[in-house]
């Protein structure tokens, strides 16, 4: 679905109403650039701390997993994470502590394999709404009214934050 000659372009995909497409497109972008980001990285580099308090890239990577599945889960299933899946998910929610503690070891594919599956779930799912989909509102934050527009929207606005955090650890990296 990464369609390299047209990453640059946020327009129609084929198979998707042109609102859901350009949601697409832009995460698609987003994807990108993070992947480029932390192309050949070592297993080192991807578990490298700036300090007792900061995240690792790889934790990073599995926090973008992470909340887009939480995403899939609260927009496409009206549901917040169930137990089960907080045990696989819940240390690349949370980050801090936790993350540091279960997030490491992994190779780059690791990381790029999650990120591939739940992408592929998010584009298979954004196959069974149209763009009235988008619109439609909810509670969210401080018990204010969202649209999933915007609920997904976050998802990649929440990437290209802490994909600023990966550049800034990888000039940093001392391993």
């Amino acid at each position: 679905m990464l369609n390299m000659n047209n990453i640059y372009l946020i327009s129609d995909i084929p198979g998707y109403p042109p609102q859901i497409s350009r949601l697409l497109s832009m995460m698609n972008y987003a994807r990108h650039t993070t992947l480029e980001a932390t192309k050949d990285l070592s297993v080192n580099q991807l578990d490298f701390l700036l300090d007792p308090e900061s995240n690792s890239i790889g934790a990073l990577l599995m926090h973008f997993a992470a909340v887009e599945y939480a995403y899939q889960v609260e927009t496409f299933e009206k549901r917040e994470l169930n137990e089960q899946e907080m045990s696989i998910w819940g240390a690349a929610v949370e980050l801090g502590e936790r993350g540091r503690a279960e997030i490491r070891g992994n190779e780059l594919d690791y990381y790029v394999g999650k990120l591939n599956e739940i992408r592929n779930r998010t584009y298979e799912l954004f196959k069974t709404v149209d763009d009235d989909w988008l619109y439609q509102e909810e509670e969210f934050w401080y018990k204010k009214q969202a649209n999933h527009y915007f609920m997904w929207f976050h998802v990649f606005e929440d990437e290209i934050n802490h994909r600023g955090q990966i550049r800034m650890i990888k000039k940093r990296l001392k391993v």
